[in-house]
């Protein structure tokens, strides 16, 4: 892999949201929930989990929120005029920031290190044996 400079720029499909990821995600999630299902439209979504402080961003941004299977509230922020999801997070916990990183300009970055919520995966699927899987939310 080549190699990743930061700051790297990101931005929703229209450009009203734009931000900078200044720092290397603390790790990177492929999630098979059926609400990530929903949210990537795929068989599954990814995210890089980030320090808030590694990250600033620009542009009016929406905000929606669900209770999460573990009683916590996930919420999210999403862009108000193209509506791209752009992060998610937890109220309780805003020190990180779960941001949706296929909005980055530079996309070398998404290798996912974990699996989670392989309980609700596609049939079709087949996990990798190289990295670890977890049935549910392992953080």
């Amino acid at each position: 892999m080549s190699e990743i400079n930061y700051p790297i720029q990101g931005a929703c499909q229209c450009g009203q949201v734009t931000y900078q990821l200044l720092a290397p995600p603390l790790m990177i999630a492929a999630c098979h929930c059926r609400q990530c299902q929903k949210l990537s439209t795929s068989a599954f979504s990814i995210t890089a989990v980030v320090k808030a402080t590694d990250i600033e961003f620009s542009g009016e941004m929406r905000e929606w929120s669900r209770l999460a299977e573990n009683g916590n509230t996930n919420g999210a922020k999403f862009c108000s005029g193209c509506g791209n999801r752009i992060y998610h997070f937890n109220p309780d916990d805003p020190d990180k920031i779960k941001l949706k990183p296929s909005t980055l300009a530079d996309t070398k970055v998404i290798q996912p290190s974990m699996h989670i919520w392989t309980s609700e995966k596609q049939a079709w699927f087949t996990l990798p044996t190289d990295l670890p899987c977890h049935e549910k939310q392992p953080f």
